[in-house]
């Protein structure tokens, strides 16, 4: 009798691991478009997103907050439309994905005062040895 209550009781503890477990997985896939998942674990915020954290980051203006959605968005219909490019090897996607990068990039810091532009620039600074991934974790140069 004790033997049989023992069992159970192990069961019924195993059931509610395995459970718990699964609702955490389905709940980290369920979080995934928050930042849309695009091959290789990189996330690309949605234009919005990223310009509500320029916005808080840059302290942007009402005025500036627009222009700089138009530019992500842009920059987000060209790096889809070149991620749909079969005809293109990976290097060739990569360099034209950092252009498109660069030249969004350059187009925002010319909407910036001076004071943005310097915290636009350290923030652009550190993400130059991160590979361009600006969602990868902040370890430094060194990749500790």
């Amino acid at each position: 009798m004790l033997k049989q209550i023992f069992v159970a009781l192990t069961l019924v503890g195993l059931i509610t691991v395995v459970s718990a477990w699964a609702v955490a997985q389905d709940s980290d896939q369920q979080s995934a478009p928050a930042g849309q998942e695009h091959g290789y674990g990189h996330r690309h915020f949605d234009p919005q997103q990223r310009t509500d954290m320029l916005t808080k980051q840059l302290k942007l203006t009402s005025d500036q907050q627009p222009k700089v959605l138009d530019i992500l968005k842009s920059e987000q219909s060209q790096m889809e439309s070149l991620r749909s490019d079969s005809s293109l090897s990976q290097d060739d996607r990569r360099a034209k994905m950092m252009d498109i990068r660069k030249k969004s990039n350059d187009q925002i810091r010319t909407l910036l005062d001076p004071n943005q532009q310097k915290k636009w620039d350290a923030m652009q600074s550190r993400h130059e040895w991160k590979g361009h991934h600006p969602d990868e974790p902040d370890h430094g140069p060194t990749g500790n």
